[in-house]
C-alpha cells in the first residue's frame, strides 16, 4: 500500500473505511496520525505522510487522533495471509511475544538473530519489535484505562510497562493526554452505555464490513464442548488458556462491532485474550478482497451474494485445535465433540471459579502425551497418532501458533504416523488462519461439490479450488455452509434465508 502513496491519497479523500488498518495518514501540520477514514477535514496531500503500522507513526513523532482513534481500528490483513518473516513476525507481536519472552526470545522463536530480525521489520513495517510492541501496550493501557477502576499502577503493569513512568510518558507522548484525562473521558462515556460488570471487562472488537456472524458462530456453536464451551444461539462462550492463566470470553455479534466481556485470571493477559479471540472469529479479514474474488466465480457468486462477510473459522490454541482435529479424523462432528469432552473431563483443568457452564480448561499437549494410552477409547490408530502429536508439541518438537512456517508446519506434521493431509490442511486453516487452505477429501467438501452438480473427487476438486486461490479457505467456508442451506438460485436477487 506504502508502494502507492496516491491510492492511499484517494482513499483518505474519500474517507474509505475498507483501508482502515491497512495504513495510516500522519499530517505534517498538527503532527497527528489518523485511520484513512478519519471524518476530520482531508489534510493537503503536501501535509501528509502515510505509514503501515501505528508504531511507525509514533515512532516519526506522531500521536494518535482523538476523534478517530487509529490505534483501535481492525488489524492489518496483511499480516494473515503474508507467510514470511515480517508477517510471522507480526503475528506473534500482536499475540504478545516481545512483553513476556523479550526481541530475543522472538527472534529465537522465529529462526533469525535479533538483528537480522530489526532490520527485516524496520524495512516492512517502519519499526522495529521494540516499537511495535511499545504501540500494542500503550492501546492495552488505554483499554485498561477507559474500562476498569484500576489503579494505573496496577494498569501499568499489566500492559508491559517496566514502570510507572514509562506508562505515563507513553500515554501522553502516543495519545496526547494524561492518563486521568483518559479515563475522566470514558467515565463520561460509560454513563451513556452499559458498564461493565464487576470483575470483567466489556470490549468492543471491530471489524470491517461486511460481516456474516450466523455461520460463523453456528460452526463453532456445533462444535462446542461442554464444560470448555458453549453456544445458546445469541453468545458463544469459552474457557481461554492465556500465558498468565485462564480466562473465560463470551462474542456476541452487534452492529459494526463484535461485543466481547473477558474474566481474566492476570490482567497481563488482555492483549493476547484480545488477539486470540480476534483469530478466533477472523476479525481482521477484509471480505470485499475476498467477496471480490470468490463472487467473480460462477459456482460460489450466489453463496457470496446470499452472505456477503463471510469469514473464515480460527482458533484460540494451536495445540488443542491440533488434538481436536485429529479426534476429528473420520468422525462425524458429534463424534468428534464426545471425544473432546470426554478427554477435557478426565485431563482438563478445573476452574478456580467456575464461569456457568464453563468449569474446565481443555488438557495441555503435556498431560495427554503422558497419559496411559489405555484410557483413550478411540481406535488404535488414532490414540497413537494423538500420543506421538502431544509428544511433539509438549517437547516443542512441532510448534503451532501464529508465528509457525506455514510450510514446514505442514511436512513436520505429515510426516507423523496417523497424520494426514486433511488435518494438516485443518490445523493451517484453523490454528495459523491460513486464508488459502483447502481439503479437497473433505467429506462435507464432496457432498458440496455434489449437491451443485460438480465432479467430487479429490482431484477434480483440488483442479476447481485452484480458481479460487488465495482465498480457498473462504471458499471452503461456504461450501460447508452450503450443505444447512437452500441453494440459492443465481440469477435470483434476494438473500436465501440462514438456516441458522
Amino acid at each position: 500500500m506504502i508502494d502507492d502513496p496516491e491510492r492511499c491519497y484517494r482513499a483518505v479523500q474519500s474517507r474509505d473505511a475498507r483501508f482502515d488498518g491497512w495504513f495510516f495518514v500522519a499530517v505534517t501540520s498538527t503532527h497527528i496520525y489518523c485511520r484513512p477514514s478519519c471524518p476530520a477535514i482531508t489534510p493537503k496531500r503536501t501535509n501528509v505522510r502515510f505509514y503501515p503500522t501505528a508504531a511507525a507513526a509514533q515512532s516519526s513523532g506522531f500521536r494518535a487522533c482523538k476523534r478517530c482513534r487509529p490505534d483501535a481500528t481492525p488489524g492489518s490483513p496483511e499480516w494473515n495471509h503474508r507467510d514470511d518473516l515480517v508477517g510471522r513476525a507480526m503475528r506473534l507481536i500482536a499475540d504478545g511475544v516481545v512483553d513476556r519472552e523479550g526481541v530475543s526470545g522472538l527472534a529465537s522463536r522465529l529462526g533469525y538473530s535479533e538483528r537480522h530480525l530489526n532490520r527485516q521489520l524496520t524495512e516492512g513495517v517502519g519499526a522495529g519489535p521494540l516499537a511495535l510492541a511499545r504501540a500494542q501496550r500503550a492501546q492495552t493501557a488505554r483499554v485498561l484505562v477507559e474500562t476498569t477502576d484500576l489503579a494505573f499502577s496496577a494498569i501499568a503493569f499489566a500492559a508491559g510497562f517496566a514502570s510507572i513512568r514509562q506508562f505515563n510518558d507513553t500515554v501522553r507522548e502516543v495519545f496526547a493526554s494524561t492518563p486521568t484525562a483518559l479515563r475522566d473521558g470514558s467515565r463520561r462515556a460509560r454513563d451513556r452505555h452499559t458498564p461493565s460488570t464487576p470483575g470483567t471487562l466489556a470490549l468492543r472488537l471491530p471489524y470491517r464490513p461486511p460481516f456474516a456472524p450466523a455461520a460463523l458462530f453456528s460452526f463453532l456453536g456445533d462444535r462446542a464442548v461442554a464444560g470448555l464451551e458453549s453456544w445458546d444461539g445469541a453468545e458463544y462462550r469459552r474457557v481461554l488458556r492465556l500465558p498468565h492463566g485462564l480466562a473465560t470470553v463470551g462474542l456476541q455479534p452487534a452492529d459494526g462491532y463484535v461485543a466481547c466481556t473477558l474474566r481474566l485470571g492476570d490482567l497481563a493477559d488482555l492483549a493476547a485474550a484480545v488477539t486470540r479471540c480476534r483469530r478466533l472469529l477472523d476479525l481482521d479479514a477484509d471480505p470485499q478482497a475476498v467477496d471480490a474474488v470468490l463472487g467473480a466465480d460462477p459456482l460460489l457468486a450466489p453463496f457470496v451474494a446470499a452472505a456477503p462477510g463471510r469469514r473464515s473459522p480460527g482458533a484460540v490454541d494451536g495445540d488443542e485445535l491440533a488434538v481436536r482435529a485429529v479426534l476429528g479424523q473420520q468422525v462425524s462432528v458429534t463424534g468428534a465433540r464426545t471425544l473432546a469432552a470426554r478427554l477435557a473431563t478426565e485431563l482438563g483443568e478445573p476452574l478456580a471459579n467456575a464461569d456457568g457452564t464453563l468449569v474446565r480448561a481443555f488438557p495441555t499437549a503435556t498431560a495427554i502425551a503422558d497419559v496411559d494410552p489405555a484410557r483413550l477409547a478411540m481406535p488404535v490408530a488414532r490414540r497413537r497418532a494423538l500420543i506421538g502429536l502431544c509428544e511433539h508439541l509438549a517437547t516443542g518438537k512441532i510448534v503451532i501458533d501464529p508465528g509457525a512456517d506455514r510450510a514446514a508446519l505442514d511436512a513436520d506434521l505429515v510426516a507423523l504416523p496417523g497424520i494426514g493431509p486433511w488435518t494438516a490442511s485443518y490445523i493451517a486453516l484453523r490454528a495459523l488462519g491460513d486464508p488459502d487452505a483447502f481439503m479437497p477429501s473433505d467429506l462435507g467438501v464432496r457432498h458440496a461439490l455434489e449437491r451443485l452438480g460438480q465432479p467430487a473427487d479429490p482431484k477434480s476438486a483440488a483442479a476447481l479450488a485452484e480458481r479460487w486461490r488465495p482465498w480457498r479457505s473462504y471458499a471452503l467456508a461456504h461450501l460447508w455452509a452450503s450443505l444447512a442451506e437452500p441453494l440459492p438460485q443465481p440469477s435470483s436477487t434476494t438473500k436465501s434465508r440462514s438456516h441458522r
